[in-house]
């Protein structure tokens, strides 16, 4: 049986009065009003991270333990590693978020967790766990879409409605989809191969970035993007994969392969060993950083005129979110924001630290299908976490049928 620490169920004198009206008081004549308190916990991959979030979309707490220390010793994540450091933090971590939220667990409405997709062991630590709570709380269970998390925070931050295009770009993920409801997703198009950070925290380490003065503490993916700021990104000269292919779908292997062979042709000149640092290193940075913003776009690009064409967005004003790990580096966004400025779209981007994975979306995913009456259940025996799934309805095929011409931009960032 879980063990929840006393204090985590004391309200602060101020907020027990505006919690005691918003329980009491509806605002719209002739119904009860009962205000909404989901408990989100997100476990899918390296961080274990819980947060305490209201139906306002008023973070009310959060806590977060990062394992980006120990994957970088060890050159990758190693599943049962991340499963025993979650282990390890996830009452400490659940903890905190509620007792930052002076939130007593019995006022909560619903524990919202993700339950898929994403890593088999990491998955399994935050479903055990989070079952347990609801069989003591006897609360609601609301399981969460990791990638449906992330395309819908961007409504926790501003006033989104439906429908709009998402471009999911993270570590594990990479996808298009139009999202036209809560739970309603056509998917347009998604990585062949490997995902953008995972393929930049590939090149990252082969360029052995962590040796580096000025990147040793940062993500493989953060060192590209700081070192490219130094370096010249036409100083070598790659074409971005998929150039032929008509559709939405992207490629992150060839470009792998391609700044793989550099490095290797590099070396030979500068005459150093591998996991010695190149004196171009900055200069292959910035080409890859580059060479993935604009592959990125040009998939973006068909998947926004495929949707006009069908009518599936508004002509004018449609909104393109980017969200995940990848949408925090602002030179893929300034990049996204050309292609907007271009297609009379709007970019929106959650703030970078609600790009990577956090229990806020968790949470606010949950206050999201807790307002629709969407995936509440009552009944978990029968749940099970899903380390592979898809994200809505793939009409990848015929964004391809349609064959859409994509118009040349130029990206001068």
């Amino acid at each position: 049986m879980l063990t929840l620490n006393k204090t985590a169920g004391v309200f602060k004198p101020s907020k027990r009065k505006i919690y005691e009206f918003l329980r009491s008081f509806n605002f719209h004549p002739g119904t009860l009003f009962l205000h909404k308190i989901v408990l989100g916990i997100e476990t899918s991959c390296d961080d274990t991270a819980a947060a305490v979030v209201d139906e306002t979309g008023n973070v009310l707490g959060e806590a977060i333990h990062s394992q980006t220390e120990v994957h970088l010793k060890t050159g990758g994540i190693i599943p049962p590693v991340a499963q025993q450091l979650h282990r390890e933090n996830i009452q400490r971590i659940v903890q905190e978020a509620l007792s930052a939220s002076s939130i007593s667990p019995s006022d909560l409405s619903a524990i919202a967790t993700t339950i898929k997709p994403g890593l088999a062991l990491s998955l399994g630590v935050g479903l055990s766990f989070s079952l347990q709570l609801v069989g003591q709380l006897k609360k609601p269970f609301i399981p969460i879409h990791h990638m449906e998390a992330h395309a819908l925070t961007i409504r926790l931050t501003n006033k989104v409605e439906f429908p709009f295009l998402v471009l999911l770009i993270s570590g594990g993920h990479c996808l298009l989809a139009l999202v036209q409801g809560v739970s309603d997703f056509l998917l347009l198009g998604k990585s062949l191969d490997i995902a953008p950070g995972d393929m930049l925290d590939k090149v990252a380490r082969r360029l052995s970035l962590i040796k580096h003065p000025e990147c040793s503490t940062m993500s493989g993916g953060k060192a590209i993007e700081h070192l490219a700021r130094q370096g010249n990104r036409f100083h070598f000269d790659i074409i971005p994969p998929l150039q032929r292919a008509k559709n939405c779908d992207f490629s992150f292997a060839g470009i792998q392969h391609l700044m793989n062979k550099i490095i290797i042709q590099k070396e030979k000149e500068e005459g150093i060993e591998q996991g010695q640092i190149l004196s171009s290193a900055a200069d292959i940075a910035a080409a890859v950083q580059h060479t993935t913003a604009c592959h990125i776009v040009k998939r973006t690009h068909r998947a926004i005129l495929f949707c006009k064409q069908r009518d599936l967005l508004p002509q004018n004003n449609a909104v393109l979110v980017a969200s995940g790990g990848v949408a925090s580096n602002f030179y893929i966004r300034r990049a996204l924001e050309v292609l907007t400025n271009a297609t009379q779209c709007t970019l929106l981007c959650p703030p970078p630290r609600l790009c990577t994975d956090n229990g806020i979306m968790i949470a606010w995913n949950g206050i999201e299908r807790l307002r629709a009456g969407v995936g509440i259940l009552h009944d978990i025996e029968d749940i099970r976490y899903e380390p592979k799934c898809p994200l809505g309805l793939d009409i990848s095929k015929e964004v391809e049928e349609a064959a859409i011409k994509i118009p040349r931009l130029k990206m001068n960032l």
